[in-house]
């Protein structure tokens, strides 16, 4: 188990309220957002630098990839070209 530290954090009150029915471990559910959000900042660094030297992804590439996260039903991208 890695080593933890405290520290406060303040949220709207309903949040707290739903967050309360749906988790008795707060810090726990806090503590998977957090990771989840740190890694998606990341892909993204990523992705924004691996297109700053190698230019934009094609449509191609774009859909391989929705088809190789989503799968076959792998969603139309909600942006417009």
């Amino acid at each position: 188990m890695s080593s933890t530290t405290r520290i406060t954090a303040t949220l709207p009150s309903d949040q707290v309220a739903e967050l309360r029915k749906l988790t008795a471990n707060v810090s726990g559910y806090v503590a998977e957002a957090v990771a989840r959000q740190i890694r998606h900042q990341l892909l993204g660094n990523d992705l924004r630098r691996h297109e700053e030297e190698h230019g934009k992804f094609s449509d191609e590439e774009l859909a391989e990839a929705r088809s190789r996260i989503f799968g076959a039903l792998a969603p139309s991208p909600p942006w417009p070209k």
